[in-house]
């Protein structure tokens, strides 16, 4: 298929940054803190491994500890992994893997037993038995939770707890990872295997603080890509680096056109507290699931007749139905009606919804809420198999930076979490197989010309905000088009070595693959939504890969599915 394309930046294949002033070695290294990361320590200390966990800021500060909803899996017997199968599959809009999805759903339940067993405690019913409850999309009540709407938390909490337990498991805080170490070999440039990672450490021995870890496997586990647009749900970190780092190594990326936007953020009214703010809170839709409405300003139940699930319908649905509610009315906000579900019950089943909407002076018990869609999640991000595997021998990814084939066009809710339990125990399994003896990284600045250009932070906010114009709930050929030129012009800044533009540079640079990704696909599907191409197309049945060339230039083939 000849693809369409729009002209975008040439990208840095290697980020500029001082020679590494200290290196140490450990078996097997993790990049990201949350709910993948610390798992998959956990699963790789139990071979008997030593494990270095880096993580940008503190280790609780990832997207984990912000799910509200719970995590997915099939413990009712009047419900079945077929059954879970199926909506994950109906939400993924055709482009789902069935053997990743058949893998989640199958081993979900364990790994959530795992889970427990290492201290998260879900809500119960009075006989002991867990609460289930039921989400957008789901067709039966599958989802556990903790602390009513609090189950991140929960669960950071415990995996925290475990691996703070674990003496070798070294935890590397306020690091950035910059470029990915890798040994000589047969493959482009002569690179072969991963071996290790460069990384910025907040006051390791000088300012610039850089040094190596060098590693014989290296997991990324490092979260989403959510600030690249104005409005998101993820927090301050979630700046692509996973993504852009493996880019610029040379392994593949796929279906990054998907960014799932959750339809029910918190809108702070301008110059309200937390007005202004990179996150915006969260309204999970387990508070629909619990029976609270859409409406628009005049109190109509807008969802309603647009899908069979009305407000439980698919994020992608939802999201899509709120857009076009504010496009007409030029509102920039739906409500969520909770009203009827009573004080006593908001506040027991969901006290973080309540408390982020009173810190902006909305009582859910008697006022409406307030909400729009944000950025929220990444469906696509660095290709794995079964396994766990990139493109790169050694080279390893799970959580939202991964695409492991389960969500398709589009996640189900409550499978992010569930997600990272199953791969990440399929990842340590593979490397504890067969990992191999330690090597030295080759020399890759021959390679690539060099470090690349960076981009001044001052340029972020143009940047989110250009994709969320152009690049966001709704796309065109004329506004993606426009976005690439943002892009271009971004790209010719001159940035300097810090972690601000390294960011600023990572975001620049899983921007420019979406923006490629989403001019291409001439449909819409899922969470990509394109206003010149208003229905699915069974011709668009397949993937868009990409991968960044040497000379910097981003690269795409169409593989169709199977």
């Amino acid at each position: 298929m000849d693809l369409p394309t729009v002209g975008l930046p040439a990208l840095p294949r290697l980020l500029a940054a001082p020679a590494p002033g200290w290196v140490e070695t450990t078996d097997v290294i993790v990049v990201g803190s949350g709910v993948a990361g610390l798992t998959a320590a956990l699963h790789l200390r139990e071979a008997g491994l030593h494990v270095t966990v880096v993580t940008k800021v503190d280790i609780d500060e990832g997207s984990t500890r912000w799910a509200q909803g719970g995590i997915a899996a099939v413990l009712d017997p009047a419900d079945s992994p077929t059954a879970h199968a199926h909506d994950t599959e109906v939400a993924g809009v055709g482009l789902c893997d069935p053997a990743s999805v058949r893998a989640l759903v199958e081993e979900g339940p364990t790994r959530l037993r795992e889970l427990m067993r290492i201290g998260a405690e879900f809500d119960r019913n009075p006989d002991g038995s867990l609460m289930l409850t039921r989400e957008g999309g789901h067709r039966a009540d599958r989802i556990v939770h903790a602390g009513g709407d609090a189950t991140g938390a929960e669960v950071q909490r415990a995996l925290h707890a475990a691996v703070r337990r674990d003496p070798w498991i070294r935890l590397v805080e306020h690091a950035l990872v910059l470029d990915l170490l890798r040994a000589p070999g047969d493959g482009p440039g002569g690179l072969g295997p991963a071996c290790g990672v460069t990384l910025h450490v907040l006051g390791e021995g000088s300012e610039d603080g850089v040094g190596a870890i060098l590693g014989r496997a290296v997991v990324l586990a490092t979260g989403g890509m959510g600030q690249i647009f104005a409005a998101t749900t993820n927090p301050a970190v979630s700046t692509g680096d996973g993504v852009a780092l493996a880019l610029r190594a040379g392994a593949a990326v796929t279906d990054l056109e998907f960014v799932q936007f959750h339809p029910t953020a918190l809108i702070v009214p301008a110059g309200g507290p937390g007005a202004g703010l990179a996150q915006q809170p969260l309204v999970s839709e387990a508070l629909r699931g619990e029976g609270a409405h859409l409406v628009d300003g005049d109190g109509k139940r807008f969802m309603v007749g647009q899908h069979e699930l009305a407000e439980l319908a698919p994020r992608d649905v939802v999201a899509k139905g709120i857009h076009r509610v504010l496009l007409a009315t030029g509102e920039e906000h739906v409500f969520l009606d909770a009203r009827h579900l009573g004080g006593d019950f908001l506040a027991r089943r969901f006290p973080t919804i309540v408390a982020s909407c009173l810190a902006i002076g909305v009582d859910p018990a008697t006022d409406l809420i307030p909400v729009a869609p944000a950025a929220h999640y990444a469906s696509g991000g660095v290709r794995t198999d079964l396994r766990g595997r990139t493109s790169i021998p050694g080279l390893y990814a799970c959580g939202e930076v991964a695409c492991t084939g389960v969500h398709g066009a589009n996640r189900l809710a409550s499978n992010s979490l569930l997600e990272g339990l199953v791969f990440s125990r399929r990842i340590a399994e593979d490397i504890a197989a067969g990992l191999p003896e330690q090597a030295r990284p080759a020399e890759t600045g021959a390679w690539v010309g060099g470090p690349g250009r960076l981009v001044p932070a001052a340029g972020t906010p143009e940047l989110q905000r250009a994709m969320t114009r152009g690049a966001g709930v709704l796309r065109s050929a004329e506004t993606l088009a426009a976005t690439a030129a943002t892009l271009r012009a971004l790209g010719e800044g001159a940035g300097v070595p810090r972690t601000a533009d390294w960011e600023a540079t990572n975001l620049l640079t899983v921007a420019s693959t979406l923006v490629a990704a989403g001019y291409a696909r001439q449909e819409t599907r899922g969470c990509h939504w394109r206003e010149d191409f208003p229905v699915a197309d069974d011709r668009w049945l397949g993937h868009l890969v990409a991968e960044v060339g040497p000379d910097g230039l981003l690269a795409e083939r169409w593989e169709k599915n199977s």
